[in-house]
């Protein structure tokens, strides 16, 4: 029982006054309760057969002491019996914890082998031993019998053939991260949670692949911050990151290399932590796509040779960047990379071991919000990129999107050609992080040691930062062991403290130094962070450990090279502790500047050390392993050298032009795919034409029409042929007695681009009757029919001939919108002047959109899935109802839209079961329940009703700041996606049932709350539908009618 010398004196204890605990003295009236209901209870049997070793607990620690304090054998021995239930009760909640844990884990695998036979019945091929044999993920194998060398040859290679093959391509690169402060040079790292290793990988990551050949430009977007608590730099727009090598004979251009852009959003001037940025993640991916779309224009005319440059990758690094690159990504129709650097649930379960509630746990992290953002990452992604094996085998699989027997299956059958009937899975990359070498220059160490600064020597220019160190020690030539972490509980460094403080041979030898962070003063260090310093403070003074522990309070970014060298050249150790350890890219640094490691053995560090063969891996929950593992390194010289000398040999292995080889090989490797429009461009027409009108769409080269098969067919409902019509004919919409057009386009801008403002009414209802006192009292708000200065498009989930009767029912035409938003946002229409031929629709369908949103789309093999849940849930509620609860809509369901009506919404399970299901068996979809949870649509992943606003400024230049947006105060499940952006929104009041809000709120993983901006001047509400409240409430938003 390492660590708990205290229980161990506490056995004694019991063992001594055991003679005592039977004897008829102690069965008096005084005698404990437990003790007259028990009769001879024995507390050294019960704990040594209860009591779970190795329990730690600081509560009881406190309690033992006051037992062994108490002078009356009888009174001691009561309150040890105490002592011996409260661990007891401790225990039992542990196993409580794990027998859930439990429960979840069996609960999960049974889904997932269900899932993989239900798969592996679709695909209908028995899978070769090729497809058995593949492992998820890579990490790639030695080459060489050298021990740990990670060989990148074969990435090597393809980059090399690749870029021989496109040498005259110049590629453009988004990289994403928001949270904590983002600077080239003097980063502040350790100032709080969120500015820490990641900050510094991102922005070393676009300095290094700015550098590489082939690589026009890179951009690193992060939040602009403008607070008064923070640096000035951080509120720049824009910062040019230096190359790696400026040496370098890279072609450069106008607008080439890597930079940070910093992107507004969210509070203005305030600095706030990553946990309430979520809200405002739409605002951010308006505002980046409007900054993509600018340099694609200006990269068109550097290199593009007039044509776009669109990225070639956006890359998204934690949760909320990854949500924001998926929702770019889908709107741009570009590849999506992503890293998760940490994961939301995996931590969930660590923080449920514990024993916290999980309401606690979500107040805290938002760890539901973040866990459907990386959900979606899986759903969106190309690539997942890993710093280690342990991430995929260990974390990702956690997920309900990531199966590694499914996606090697499934690798194996896209290698041979074979179909995977909708079936997607991200490809998982290892490719660990790299590192600046060019400025780091190792000094030989001598033979006896001595390699701390001569003080005699009044020659001597030692760094600024080893005399703030040295000035700790009263010895300052002794091997310096040192971590260089946050003051967090997760690093564990009040465990390594304990350990030096407890091993008197390792304190003879060694100094402890300790670098956490920057602070002025603890008590403005957050409560977590202040506890483990304070508990350090004591730590040092109960050991006596004065003179031998360094705790600087501040030190630069640029010092962090020179007290890993001055560790170096006292023959010290570098060690991580850490509970568990994502990557560990400290110990690439220490090993770059010959510093032998000891780490934990959970997490990155094993790969690393697999690789550099420089140190040890502890558990770290055992103090005395640390203990052993450091005094081991220091005492033994030739052990130290020989540690060092590998760390220096294989340390290349993890350099940035390494890891970026790899990286653009596995970019080259993935299916391009950008914007690209049937239609002409608008962009060099005439902006003043006066004919300029979407709502006279005859203008537009309407060149196509579903027409009526004979006279036979009028009045029939069947569904057209998509494969055999999808290049001739609109997608089945409608029944065949009606008909619409496509776009394809003309020379003139359409008119939606030049309104003043764009009125998006996306009020969901239960009645059509409610939808049309809302349509014509924002349409009589606007101006009437006749204004010219407004545009309004109208948003709902019904497809377009449910729309266009409901239009017709209000006494509306269709022409005053100009623009209508289908089936969930599954397809995008344009109004056209009405048609003699009463069987076409006056609408035109943009047939770009729909190649735009099909990225994934399942088709046969979702439905299918679709279609057997259905069974499930009829199956499950058989005893609850007897008739169907759910059928399939075929006239209302289309190509990229599959329709559901919903009979009993309360005995279907919430769309979040449905969404797991559909991740579980690879089929990617967004799901939405409709009109107070009485229609299902099952959409494209990325397609909804705002992705649609986004496309709109995409492909047709629509300013997304011109539109306001009316939503009630709840609606359909894709409600949330509609309130964030850079788009004005107004909630109407009392437009919206009951059901509808029960379906919203019964359909969520997390609070509303979580992801609606709070106090944002872009919202606003509307007390009642009626001309006078609208008018007013837009009013408020500056917008004058």
């Amino acid at each position: 029982m390492v660590g708990n010398d205290w229980v161990n004196s506490y056995l004694e204890a019991i063992l001594a006054a055991e003679p005592g605990i039977g004897d008829s003295k102690y069965s008096d009236s005084k005698s404990s309760l437990l003790l007259r209901e028990r009769g001879h209870f024995s507390p050294t049997r019960y704990f040594v057969e209860e009591v779970i070793t190795g329990f730690d607990e600081t509560d009881l620690h406190r309690s033992w002491i006051q037992a062994a304090a108490t002078r009356s054998p009888q009174e001691r021995n009561t309150r040890l019996e105490n002592l011996c239930w409260r661990i007891w009760n401790l225990a039992r909640q542990k196993k409580q914890v794990a027998g859930k844990y439990a429960k979840r884990t069996a609960k999960r695998h049974l889904l997932r082998e269900r899932a993989r036979l239900e798969a592996t019945a679709d695909m209908s091929e028995d899978f070769s031993e090729g497809e058995k044999a593949d492992v998820p993920g890579e990490i790639l194998t030695p080459t060489d019998s050298s021990k740990g060398r990670m060989s990148r040859i074969s990435s090597v290679d393809v980059f090399e053939n690749w870029f021989a093959q496109h040498k005259e391509k110049k590629l453009y690169i988004v990289l994403i991260s928001l949270h904590g402060l983002i600077r080239g040079e003097n980063m502040e790292l350790g100032r709080d949670s969120d500015t820490g290793g990641q900050v510094k990988y991102v922005v070393e990551l676009a300095r290094a692949l700015g550098s590489m050949p082939g690589v026009y430009r890179v951009d690193l977007l992060t939040r602009q911050v403008s607070a008064p608590d923070v640096d000035w730099s951080y509120a720049e727009p824009s910062e040019m990151l230096n190359p790696l090598d400026t040496d370098t004979d890279q072609e450069n251009g106008e607008s080439s290399g890597a930079y940070i852009i910093r992107i507004p959003f969210g509070p203005k001037d305030k600095y706030v932590e990553k946990e309430l940025l979520w809200p405002h993640i739409p605002e951010f991916v308006d505002r980046a796509l409007s900054h993509v779309m600018q340099m694609s224009k200006a990269l068109s005319e550097h290199i593009g040779g007039g044509k776009p440059v669109w990225p070639v990758a956006i890359h998204g690094h934690y949760a909320d960047a990854g949500d924001s690159t998926a929702l770019l990504s889908g709107a741009l129709n570009v590849p999506m990379v992503f890293t998760g650097h940490s994961l939301g649930r995996d931590k969930l379960e660590q923080l449920l071991k514990q024993g916290r509630p999980k309401e606690e746990i979500n107040s805290n992290y938002k760890i539901m919000r973040r866990i459907e953002a990386e959900e979606l990452c899986l759903d969106a992604s190309e690539i997942i990129i890993t710093s280690t094996r342990q991430e995929i085998e260990e974390q990702w699989r956690l997920y309900d999107g990531f199966d590694p027997v499914l996606e090697r299956k499934l690798r194996a059958r896209m290698k041979r050609g074979v179909s995977c009937h909708g079936r997607f899975m991200p490809r998982m990359v290892v490719i660990p992080p790299g590192m600046e070498f060019h400025h780091i220059v190792p000094h030989d160490v001598d033979n006896d040691g001595e390699g701390a600064r001569d003080d005699q020597n009044p020659q001597s220019h030692d760094p600024p930062i080893w005399s703030e160190i040295m000035r700790f020690f009263s010895n300052p030539r002794k091997p310096m062991i040192l971590a260089l972490a946050r003051p967090d509980p997760k690093k564990n460094l009040v465990t390594l403290v304990k350990a030096f403080g407890e091993c008197r041979p390792l304190r003879e030898l060694a100094n402890l130094t300790l670098i956490m962070g920057n602070r002025d003063d603890i008590d403005e260090l957050s409560s977590t962070n202040a506890s483990v310093l304070l508990s350090i403070l004591k730590l040092i003074d109960k050991y006596d450990l004065y003179g031998q522990v360094a705790m600087p309070k501040h030190h630069k970014q640029s010092d962090v090279p020179e007290i890993y060298r001055l560790a170096a050249k006292t023959k010290g150790v570098f060690i991580n502790p850490a509970v568990i350890e994502p990557f560990g890219l400290t110990l690439i640094e220490a090993g770059a500047h010959g510093l032998p490691m000891v780490a934990t053995k959970n997490g990155g560090p094993v790969d690393i050390n697999r690789v550099l063969d420089n140190g040890l891996l502890v558990d770290p929950h055992d103090q005395q392993a640390i203990a052993d593992a450091l005094l081991k390194l220091v005492s033994d010289k030739n052990l130290w050298t020989r540690c060092r000398q590998n760390g220096l040999k294989n340390i290349h292995l993890f350099s940035w032009p390494e890891h970026c080889k790899t990286y653009l090989s596995r970019i080259a490797g993935c299916k391009q795919r950008h914007p690209q429009w049937q239609s002409t461009d608008f962009e060099n027409s005439d902006p003043d034409s006066p004919s300029d009108s979407l709502r006279d769409i005859n203008d537009i080269s309407l060149n196509l029409k579903l027409s009526l098969d004979g006279e036979k067919g009028e009045g029939k409902s069947t569904n057209l042929d998509a494969e055999a019509k999808l290049e001739k004919a609109v997608s089945t919409l409608a029944p065949k007695s009606t008909s619409t057009e496509k776009v394809y386009g003309s020379g003139k801008i359409p008119t939606l681009k030049r309104r003043k403002y764009i009125f998006v009414i996306s009020v969901d209802c239960d009645k059509a009757s409610d939808l049309l006192e809302v349509a014509k009292t924002v349409i009589d708000v606007g101006g009437g029919k006749n204004a010219s200065s407004i545009g309004f498009i109208l948003s709902t989930s019904m497809n377009v001939s449910e729309t266009h009767s409901t239009i017709l029912s209000g006494g509306l035409n269709p022409q005053d919108f100009d623009a209508v938003i289908c089936n969930s946002g599954s397809e995008l229409y344009f109004t056209s002047s009405a048609s003699e031929d009463k069987t076409k629709l006056p609408y035109a369908l943009d047939s770009d959109y729909h190649s735009h949103i099909e990225y994934r789309w399942g088709g046969e093999s979702l439905r299918k899935t679709l279609v057997r849940w259905i069974g499930s849930v009829h199956e499950k509620k058989k005893k609850q109802h007897d008739g169907e609860i759910l059928s399939e809509d075929e006239s209302s369901s289309s190509n990229y839209c599959l329709s559901f009506k919903v009979k009993e919404p309360t005995l279907v399970p919430p769309v979040k079961e449905l969404r797991k299901l559909m991740r579980v068996q690879a089929l990617r979809c967004n799901a939405v329940y409709c009109k107070g949870g009485t229609k299902l649509n099952v959409i494209p992943v990325l397609a909804s009703r705002s992705q649609a606003l986004r496309y709109l400024l995409v492909r047709w230049g629509v300013d997304l700041s011109k539109m306001v947006v009316f939503v009630g105060d709840s609606g359909d499940t894709d409600y949330e996606g509609l309130l964030g952006g850079v788009h004005k929104t107004v909630i109407v009041k009392g437009v919206a049932s009951d059901a509808t809000a029960r379906v919203l709120n019964g359909n969520r993983s997390y609070p509303l709350e979580d992801v609606t901006p709070v106090n944002s001047p872009n919202i606003t509400r509307a007390d009642q539908c009626d001309r006078e409240c609208i008018k007013a409430a837009l009013e408020k938003l500056s917008v004058k009618t």
